[in-house]
Order: C-alpha cells, then structure tokens, then sequence
C-alpha cells in the first residue's frame, strides 16, 4: 500500500510539473497573440510599469497541469488500489477542485474585464463578493451534504472544542478572506508560485500523516506545477498568472483544511497570504483613522520590502522561508493535537 502510494505521488508530481512547463511554450505565444497583456495598477508600485503588457492568465498551465494529473492519477488509483481513493474521498477532492475552478473563474472574469474590455479595475467590488459568496455558500453545502462540516477545532493539550454556531460565519467569511489574500500575494514575479509550493508541501506531508491520501495527490500534483509554473513566472517574469491563477491557487490553498476537517490548518499553510492581506487591512482603517496617515510604506507588504531596496528573488526567499516556518509550526500543531 505504502509504494503504490509513494509511486503515485511521484506520478502526480512529474505529471503536474511537466504539464504545466510545456504547456507554456503553447500558452505564452497565443497570449501575445491576443493581446493579453497585463495592466499595471494606477495605484500600484511605479517601478512595476516596465512589466506592462507582460501576457496575463498564465494561470491557465498550472490548471490544466492540476487537472490532468490528478484525473490521471485518480483513474489508476481505483483501477491499481481502490481501498485508497473510497467514492467519499473522491466526491471530497472533487469538492476542493470545486472551489478552486469557481475562485479561478470570477478571477477570469476580473482577467477578462481588465485585458479585453481595458477596465483597469476589472470586476467592481460587489460584483466580485456576491460571485464569492455564491462559489462560498456552493463550496459549504457540499462539505456539509457529504458530512464533512466540522465546528470542532482540535488544540494541543486541550482536544475538540465545539464553536458552536458562530463556527459557521467564521468559516464563511474566513474562505473568502483567504482566496483574496491568495490573490493580494501576487504582486511579484513568482512570488505567489514559491509561497504556495512551500504551502502545498505542508498539506502534502500533513495529508500523509492523517491519511487523505486523496488530498495528498491534490496537493503534490499542486505543489508540482507551481514549480512548473515558475519555470515561466520566476524573476523576471515571462507571464503572470493573472486573477485567473492566483484565486484558482486560493480556493486550492482553503478548500485542503476543510475537506480534511482541520480548517484551523489555513492559519498555519497560509501564514504568509494572511500577513499579506492584513497590512491592507490594516493600513486602510488607520488611514480612514487618522485622515491619511500611514503605518507601512506600501501595501501589500511585499511592496515595502521593495521600496527598502529588496530585489524581488530576495523578497520571494524571505516570504518562502516565512511559509516554511509556518508549515513547521503547522505540521508540529497536528502532531501534538
């Protein structure tokens, strides 16, 4: 059982990672071809205006590399060992390419508005949040009709403590929260591809240690084709992923914790894309606060490293051990509980 998993992983991950690669030598070019470049911010990092027309929706290697090397290595699964993948397990990783492939498409519809319509902002904010809340709502009564809605958070040293009824909005909200924050991380070349390998790494070994193989297929295949991915996305940058890859990357980033029953694990696995989304947070209400005063220099965070002189392949290394760190903490966090 151990090496037919083992040999499986091994299968999604050189699937993914090949995929995702090649399928860049075809994706780039009709990007150019079509004029899918992409448009900085008005409000962005001036420095970043060089990278302006860069193709966008690159987004689209990694989730053909995802798709098909997890259908690949699902279908021999339950030819070769169907006692590993049970029709519930199935039906769970089904649930989580659910919520990436909805995030991905209100991201491609962002993409979409931004590069073929040239509306700078794409979606507005409303239209955005009520797809959200829709792709949500979808997302939590799938893990509730297949009986893996939990309000019980497992802590060291205490066990299950039942949230009761406030679990619910928490969750709600939480998952919308995390794929934007996903989506805020990438405003560096790769920086957003590095992250979330490290954060598919400690799904990956924490899906090992409790048993969901089924995740563990997902997130190595994952982890697999970012590395691909930045095969294209490393500094400097040949394509971005655009809001078409990088909400498909949050959806997969949330939807792991729950299906798993450890939603708390997100805190962990995406230390890095909540620190990120929270100077935002952060700077905006101080600086409705103080009627325009600020705390950080810029926001996201990851631009105010830039503006103390960082280069973007430091900055990438720094949030990536910053990730690594919170998957140790991660992984010894399930250990313990």
């Amino acid at each position: 059982m151990g090496m037919t998993v083992s040999w499986m992983l091994v299968a999604a991950a050189v699937a993914a990672f090949c995929i995702t690669a090649v399928s860049g030598f075809f994706l780039i070019p009709a990007l150019h071809r079509l004029h899918f470049g992409q448009t900085i911010r008005e409000d962005g990092p001036t420095w970043h205006n060089k990278k302006q027309g860069t193709p966008t929706m690159g987004g689209f290697c990694f989730i053909l590399g995802v798709l098909l090397a997890v259908g690949l290595v699902y279908a021999a699964l339950l030819r070769l060992a169907p006692d590993l993948l049970l029709p519930q397990q199935v039906q769970a990783a089904l649930l989580v390419l659910f919520l990436a492939f909805g995030s991905g498409f209100i991201g491609f519809l962002d993409d979409y508005i931004k590069v073929v319509r040239r509306r700078n902002l794409g979606l507005v904010a409303w239209q955005k949040l009520v797809l959200q809340f829709l792709v949500t709502g979808c997302f939590m009564a799938g893990l509730h009709s297949l009986g893996l809605m939990t309000r019980l958070i497992l802590l060291p040293g205490i066990g299950a403590v039942d949230l009761g009824i406030v679990y619910y909005p928490i969750a709600f909200f939480g998952i919308i929260f995390m794929v934007n924050a996903v989506n805020l991380t990438d405003g560096l070349d790769g920086l957003c591809s590095c992250v979330t390998f490290v954060s598919m790494l400690g799904y990956l070994l924490c899906a090992s240690m409790l048993g969901f193989y089924h995740v563990a297929v997902l997130s190595t295949a994952m982890a697999a084709a970012c590395a691909g991915f930045l095969v294209w996305n490393f500094y400097p940058a040949k394509v971005f992923m655009g809001d078409t890859g990088s909400m498909f990357l949050g959806g997969m980033v949330t939807a792991m914790a729950f299906v798993m029953g450890r939603p708390e694990l997100v805190l962990f696995f995406g230390i890095v894309y909540i620190w990120d989304a929270m100077t935002v947070v952060i700077q905006r209400v101080y600086f409705k606060l103080t009627h325009g005063k600020r705390i950080f220099r810029m926001t996201p965070i990851h631009h105010a490293f830039e503006m103390r002189g960082w280069k973007e392949p430091r900055i990438n290394a720094f949030f990536s051990f910053i990730a690594l760190a919170g998957v140790v903490l991660g992984l010894f966090y399930v250990y313990m509980s």
